[in-house]
């Protein structure tokens, strides 16, 4: 299967994955016939990448580190938690988070086991599973590439614990902020963000009264947005000052952000991504959770279609779990004809060649 923007599928092409909604139930079935209806269905959910299955891509599979369905119930549990706090004061929301935090506990365990037992780069399918609202599923991918990160620069299972709990809760201060900001459809007034900002000490206040959770979660909550430079919020913190685990929920939060659906903004690709956590590599983000952030968390997903430095068109067949930036490459297309048989190359090996971009919108010449 490959990935294929939603400006360019037709009727008749197959469906590659499922997509699934906040409950657990199928949208879209793998292997199902796209019509028009589904297509016009697809674009109303703001659905901007699908898998499908065609010639160039068959066999290439996308497996999810964390399977859809117990991303489904971690959502479901981080939307429970977090609807239970709206409307309460920071004290009062301690008293009922302190109830769910064993319940918490677990549920990062679960998704610690998952990603411990696997032994390939992490791989995290945004766009198949359907949530109206972004901040819950945005913690429990945060959550993900966090633990992913940690795990790369050995901390130990306790710490990847806390580091997890730490993730899972680190905007649990916007529960605190008035709902006509936080689910504002459009870009923030200058006084409003202002208000946003607020959730990093929300956040500190309500977890830092639990008494069943490490103070380092409260941390977690309140530096994740506080940079090398001190450039960050709340209080311009600078390198030395920011706890070692907030540095790394920085990097897993801002990689989320932007590669993730909002309303007033589009997703960014995988790639994408990446390019901006580099490009802030040792100035507003630790050098050495970019560097394991790079070794952990997909570059380009499987299914893929790129364009390499010397004119080949390839597609994404598998990855490398020693150099994520350097997968294997299905390559079906020389000099903008495509091959009668294609054949697979290692771009770690292929230090001459570079992946210039990837193109979501790539069609065969027969389609």
């Amino acid at each position: 299967m490959r990935l294929i923007s939603i400006n360019v599928l037709k009727p008749g092409m197959v469906a590659g994955k499922t997509i699934w909604n906040e409950a657990g139930h199928p949208l879209i079935q793998k292997n199902v016939v796209l019509s028009e209806g589904i297509l016009r269905r697809l674009k109303q959910l703001g659905i901007q990448y699908l898998y499908i299955e065609d010639a160039i891509s068959d066999g290439i599979e996308i497996e999810e580190t964390i399977s859809p369905e117990k991303r489904t119930k971690a959502v479901k549990h981080i939307t429970s938690s977090f609807n239970q706090l709206k409307g309460l004061n920071s004290s009062a929301a301690s008293l009922v988070l302190d109830k769910q935090s064993k319940a918490i506990g677990e549920l990062v365990d679960d998704l610690l086991n998952s990603i411990m037992k696997s032994d390939e780069i992490l791989t995290v399918l945004t766009d198949t599973l359907i949530y109206d609202e972004y901040i819950y599923q945005h913690s429990f991918q945060v959550t993900l590439y966090s633990v992913a990160i940690a795990r790369e620069m050995g901390y130990s299972r306790e710490e990847l614990k806390t580091i997890g709990i730490g993730a899972m809760l680190h905007d649990v201060g916007k529960m605190i902020i008035p709902t006509d900001i936080l689910f504002k459809p459009d870009r923030l007034t200058d006084e409003e963000y202002e208000i946003m900002k607020q959730h990093a000490r929300s956040g500190f206040d309500i977890l830092r009264n639990l008494h069943t959770v490490s103070l380092l979660v409260a941390h977690c909550a309140f530096q994740h947005h506080e940079r090398l430079d001190g450039s960050g919020y709340p209080r311009g913190l600078v390198e030395y000052e920011i706890h070692p685990y907030a540095k790394i929920i920085a990097v897993a939060d801002v990689f989320d952000a932007v590669t993730s659906n909002r309303v007033y903004r589009k997703k960014m690709l995988p790639s994408q991504g990446v390019e901006i956590i580099n490009a802030g590599k040792g100035t507003i983000f630790d050098k050495r959770v970019v560097e394991a952030f790079n070794r952990s968390i997909i570059h380009y997903p499987n299914g893929s279609v790129v364009l390499l430095s010397d004119g080949r068109r390839g597609i994404i067949a598998k990855q490398n779990k020693d150099n994520a930036a350097m997968p294997s490459i299905r390559i079906f297309e020389e000099n903008g004809t495509l091959l009668k048989s294609t054949y697979l190359i290692n771009l770690d090996e292929q230090l001459n060649v570079i992946i210039e971009k990837v193109e979501t919108d790539y069609l065969p010449n027969a389609e």
